[in-house]
């Protein structure tokens, strides 16, 4: 089946009767990244109703400023009256400040963020962060598009546990697994004490007015080549963190989403989103799932601007039609470069 979204006309959106995102937390996971960090400024921007949004930053090994400006850009907190001192100046001077400016950033509603840091692969740090959290996106990759970030940006600490560590755990699969395990367990134990304090309580049980729980963003077959990592084929690393969301927690409430390729350069945003219903491409070898290759007879490839797929991210937290399901979502389609 194919479901259809129209285009953000700046009229307010139809939420599906039955769920909604008033009074709830949100927590996105991987808000430093490219897509993760205007999944965040969406978010914040179209759904003021909500309580908070917690952008977790992810790092590996040591804490790190990596992605923060591309985060702070996003959310438009440099948008206030600010100064920035010259790069010739004393090193005292070369700071750069922001003041919120309302005419500006009244609607950006920067007010209902928090910024959190977090190691994916360690459970406690995850268990952490998703406390009192109602929903969760998880968007982070260990990825520049099929290649790890060792390889792909010289990341000296990505590259020390490929290489000193390789079994250590890998952001697709086991902080997937360390993501959801910290969620729900956060979440048995809340609702635990709400039963206990029910004078106290607004979310004693689950009601239809939940979020979907859990939004993976994944990535569709034919995306990219197959590529080989020190932890594993880069498809089939993406279905088994698929794998864990769908079948690992029965009592997870989720939906996958297999982007199409992201192309910022040659599809525009704004346009209509496109589901469909995902093939299942994946396989059990010596006890390990991988993807299997799919012969791309019609010689196309699925794509979307990273704007829309963020849109489409921030819409399956409220998509009755989707949920429980995996999906693939594109806004164009082109002659695929995967051969």
């Amino acid at each position: 089946s194919r479901f259809n979204r129209d285009v953000d006309d700046g009229k307010d959106d139809i939420i599906p009767e039955g769920k909604s995102l008033k009074n709830k937390r949100v927590l996105i996971v991987g808000a430093n990244g490219r897509l993760g960090s205007m999944i965040t400024r969406h978010l914040l921007r179209t759904h003021p109703e909500v309580k908070e949004v917690v952008a977790a930053v992810h790092y590996v090994g040591q804490a790190t400023t990596r992605g923060w400006g591309r985060l702070s850009y996003e959310v438009g907190a440099e948008d206030g009256k600010g100064s920035i001192g010259a790069a010739w100046a004393p090193e005292e001077e070369r700071n750069a400040s922001f003041q919120f400016d309302p005419e500006v950033m009244s609607g950006y509603n920067l007010n209902k963020l928090r910024i959190v840091e977090v190691e994916l692969l360690d459970p406690v740090q995850v268990s952490t962060i998703t406390e009192d959290v109602d929903a969760v996106i998880f968007a982070a990759t260990d990825f520049e598009g099929n290649r790890p970030r060792a390889v792909a940006s010289l990341n000296a600490a990505f590259l020390f546990r490929a290489v000193a560590s390789p079994t250590k755990g890998r952001v697709e699969v086991e902080g997937v697994r360390n993501c959801i395990e910290g969620f729900l367990g956060n979440l048995s134990d809340r609702r635990y004490k709400e039963r206990l304090e029910p004078a106290r309580s607004s979310t004693a049980v689950a009601t239809e007015s939940e979020p979907t729980q859990f939004v993976l963003v994944s990535t569709a077959p034919g995306a990219f080549g197959e590529f080989e990592t020190p932890f594993g084929e880069f498809n089939g690393i993406k279905r088994q963190g698929e794998y864990i969301t769908m079948q690992g927690f029965p009592s997870l409430s989720y939906t996958v989403l297999q982007m199409g390729k992201f192309d910022d350069n040659f599809v525009e945003e704004g346009q209509e989103l496109n589901f469909s219903d995902a093939e299942d491409d994946t396989e059990v070898v010596d006890g390990v799932i991988q993807s299997k290759r799919i012969e791309n007879k019609e010689g196309t490839q699925l794509r979307i601007n990273r704007r829309d797929a963020a849109r489409a991210a921030v819409e399956a937290l409220l998509d009755e039609g989707i949920e429980g399901k995996k999906v693939q979502v594109h806004t164009a389609t082109r002659p695929t470069d995967v051969w």
